[in-house]
């Protein structure tokens, strides 16, 4: 069963599902010696949004990105291009192409809401979070709903949705998606009651079911994916010949400015008469040098980690997901070698489904939303990789024993 079909991202999107593009120079040298062409790019464009229409990744991403090449300051072919990475499960390329656009027309709330999805994908939610509220005029509240539940924040989406379910022209996706956000609110009561409304009591069940794995995401990217009916993939990013012209660098090209002159002038030599001749020079002495040691290049300290507060709140970081217990062990005790955040906290495990295979997800959590980014960003700047998600099923870790404290010496 398809989240495309359930769900709505509404307008914001051309078209959905797909597989990565094929056949793309990813470092731009077919883009090269391409001249602007408006007609050829407009040509491109329609092309691409027929592509996009039929669910063809690879034509959408490749006439997109001939259309952009053609005429790089249409903020309007970025956004197609955006889209059509997307389609493709590109999130970088899409982040990147989205941002162009934006760039050109910050008034584009399509753009806006594509490039919160994408930044979904890479597992920046609170940059999501940001476009979606400054963009909130521009874009229609069933996908506003949407988005921001999988940005991290159901209780806003409800605070959208449930006004835009009352309205009159609301729809069954709108319902659905307000029922999906009460789901990832862990309201499941409620989200079943809604649900029932336009689904069929012999399939209301499985779509329960569906949403309980959806609520419990392996990956940063697998909800976003899953709504757009995309499978993601590695992706090395758009080609550099399509990126914006960079601005110059005007610190760069600031003179560079004079040193200050003392306000005090300069005490000047008294002149000598005319008529009385020169006195002798006197010697100047110059004294020996006196040779210092090379000071030893001093090392910054490392940045203290911010503290994390007490638990407080439905939020966890899970760190990742592993074929078994022993191999989540061992790699919680070389994270939280690494990062020292890490260390006042418990790791919790849970048990899911994976597919073929089951894995066991680690995670630290029990925080605010605010705390929770604060551990993910430690975690990542220590050199490890992580995401926020709401707590489902986590507990502390079977394995876990807490580090020994000095006791009373042996008798």
């Amino acid at each position: 069963m398809k989240f495309r079909k359930l769900l709505s991202i509404g307008a914001a999107l051309l078209a959905l599902g797909g597989t990565a593009a094929t056949g793309v120079m990813v470092h731009g040298a077919a883009f090269a010696s391409v001249a602007s062409n408006a007609k050829k790019a407009a040509r491109e464009a329609r092309a691409a949004q027929k592509a996009l229409a039929a669910h063809k990744a690879a034509a959408a991403v490749a006439h997109a990105e001939q259309a952009v090449a053609n005429d790089p300051q249409r903020g309007d072919y970025r956004t197609l291009l955006g889209q059509a990475y997307l389609l493709a499960g590109r999130f970088t390329s899409a982040g990147q192409a989205l941002r162009d656009a934006l760039a050109l027309n910050p008034e584009d709330g399509r753009a806006a809401l594509n490039l919160a999805l994408a930044s979904i994908g890479n597992g920046d939610w609170g940059g999501a979070r940001t476009l979606l509220q400054a963009h909130a005029a521009r874009i229609p509240a069933a996908d506003l709903g949407l988005a921001t539940a999988l940005a991290g924040d159901p209780n806003a989406a409800l605070e959208i949705l449930a006004p835009a379910v009352r309205a009159p022209d609301a729809t069954a996706r709108t319902r659905q998606n307000l029922a999906l956000a009460l789901a990832l609110a862990g309201r499941w009561g409620e989200a079943k009651a809604v649900a029932a409304m336009d689904v069929a009591p012999d399939q209301l069940n499985a779509r329960m079911l569906q949403w309980a794995s959806f609520a419990r995401p392996a990956n940063a990217y697998d909800q976003v994916a899953a709504v757009l009916g995309v499978q993601a993939v590695q992706d090395g990013g758009q080609p550099v010949a399509l990126a914006l012209a960079k601005q110059p660098d005007f610190a760069a090209l600031t003179p560079t400015p004079t040193p200050t002159v003392s306000a005090e002038p300069e005490p000047q030599p008294e002149p000598i008469p005319v008529n009385e001749p020169a006195p002798a020079p006197v010697p100047v002495f110059k004294p020996a040098p006196v040779r210092m040691a090379k000071p030893k290049p001093v090392k910054p300290l490392p940045p203290k980690p911010a503290p994390v507060t007490a638990a407080s709140g439905p939020y966890v970081v899970q760190l990742g997901a592993f074929a078994n217990a022993g191999v989540a062990r061992d790699a919680w005790q070389k994270l939280s070698g690494r990062v020292a955040a890490l260390r006042s906290l418990k790791p919790q495990g849970a048990t899911v489904p994976g597919g073929t295979a089951t894995l066991y997800r680690l995670s630290v959590g029990g925080f605010a939303r605010n705390d929770a980014d604060g551990v993910c960003r430690a975690v990542k700047t220590g050199g490890g990789s992580c995401f926020v998600r709401m707590a489902a099923g986590d507990a502390v870790a079977s394995w876990y024993k807490p580090a020994n404290r000095v006791g009373i010496a042996a008798r």
